[in-house]
């Protein structure tokens, strides 16, 4: 199939004067936006192959750049989407084996009518310290009043083809479709597009809050998870849905330490606020914890040291890019590193501790969890959530936290 390196493209103007009071900020990640944006139609295998996906890592993946702002790519729903396309519904949730004549008057056309929402690099958009290389530039030209020209480089073939560095188009909304396309699909397939140019990324985070929570009251929880900038969002802290996900991702990580069988509080925090519960610290005691150190944001005059899980990190001040299960996994290795430090040591208060006669009996070592040490009451953990935010935080850069590689821990 041959391809167009030029591609009409029909302007849309939605700038309102409005707008002049919304504030446009560089060192934010907001600068002023142009005045259009663009739809048109692209083949899914032109799409996908100049395409990069901003997710968690660091790592390159194929031809998408991980730098923490998409979540993992779920290859089931991408595989779900495909065979849609293919067989369309319901034809495309039968089994295998359901897959036969009998139920051909099931097989509809799979139409993608929504459009995928990307954003153009331009040549001095920076991402992580990279931009996309000069050959590698998809240009904006314009043609007349109404219409533009999208002008894919020279560099570009349309077989085989990689980018020097970051790929041209930036994937905002529909990453499993676009990965859906995995060349099991006539590549004649077009999908519907509509692309921002030079974009900043904070507008990014915007544009996904709007499209796919706002309108549908999705889980404040699970946005934050998909698209980590928009914990740093202030818009967001005048509404209840920036407390709802802080308080929400809290208990979701106090279940998290509280349920996994290696965690050094398994089943050691009173969950329900019970009377009669035997654990020391409750639940809402861990939240207002976890609430003014890893959660907190990066806020307040003369406030240097934000939140681990929930403000700006290292030089370039982007957001570490942890899902749920990443963050708990932090936790209980802090937590399981500082509970084999005490119990190797033979410090006098740590002995006196074992000493002491208590009316129960506590599995593991009294130092670390027993009814009378810091360690184990609402001061402690405090303490030691405060401690090790801050120095983690301010040792971003130094530890690469920014490009380690989770791949292996769950959604």
């Amino acid at each position: 199939m041959s391809f167009k390196k030029k591609i009409p493209a029909l302007k849309v103007k939605q700038l309102l004067s409005d707008w002049d009071k919304v504030e446009y900020d560089k060192k934010s990640f907001r600068k002023k936006p142009e005045e259009h944006f663009y739809t048109f139609s692209m083949s899914a295998s032109t799409l996908k192959s100049l395409s990069g996906i901003q997710r968690r890592g660091g790592k390159v993946a194929g031809n998408s750049i991980d730098t923490g702002i998409q979540r993992a790519h779920e290859e089931s729903r991408s595989k779900n989407i495909s065979q849609y396309v293919k067989y369309g519904y319901p034809w495309s949730d039968l089994s295998p084996s359901q897959r036969n004549d009998k139920f051909k008057e099931l097989r509809k056309p799979g139409w993608l009518p929504t459009a995928i929402v990307i954003n153009i690099l331009g040549p001095n958009d920076l991402r992580r310290g990279s931009k996309v290389s000069d050959q590698d530039i998809v240009k904006v030209e314009k043609a007349d009043e109404d219409f533009s020209r999208i002008v894919l480089p020279d560099s570009y073939k349309k077989d085989l083809w990689k980018p020097q560095s970051l790929p041209p188009f930036e994937i905002i909304d529909g990453q499993h479709r676009l990965f859906a396309f995995d060349g099991s699909i006539d590549e004649d397939y077009e999908l519907p597009v509509v692309a921002f140019h030079s974009l900043d990324v904070s507008w990014q985070a915007y544009l996904f809050w709007t499209i796919n929570i706002k309108p549908k009251r999705i889980n404040p929880s699970l946005a934050f998870d998909l698209y980590p900038l928009l914990r740093t969002e202030e818009w967001l802290d005048k509404f209840e849905g920036h407390k709802v996900y802080k308080e929400a991702r809290s208990q979701e990580l106090v279940e998290s330490l509280w349920a996994y069988s290696k965690s050094p509080w398994y089943q050691r925090i009173n969950m329900l606020g019970d009377s009669s519960s035997t654990a020391n610290v409750t639940q809402a005691a861990w939240i207002r914890a976890l609430l003014k150190t890893y959660v907190k944001s990066f806020s307040g005059r003369g406030v240097k040291i934000g939140g681990l899980y929930g403000a700006p990190v290292g030089e370039d001040k982007i957001v570490l890019p942890w899902n749920k299960a990443q963050q708990a996994a932090f936790l209980i290795l802090i937590w399981s590193e500082l509970e084999n430090s005490v119990k190797s040591t033979k410090a006098a208060w740590a002995k006196s501790l074992r000493e002491e006669k208590i009316k129960k009996d506590v599995k593991g070592d009294v130092a670390f969890n027993g009814p009378h040490t810091l360690l184990n009451n609402d001061q402690g953990i405090t303490a030691v959530l405060n401690v090790t935010n801050d120095i983690f935080y301010l040792m971003v850069d130094k530890l690469e936290m920014l490009d380690w590689d989770m791949t292996d821990v769950g959604a």
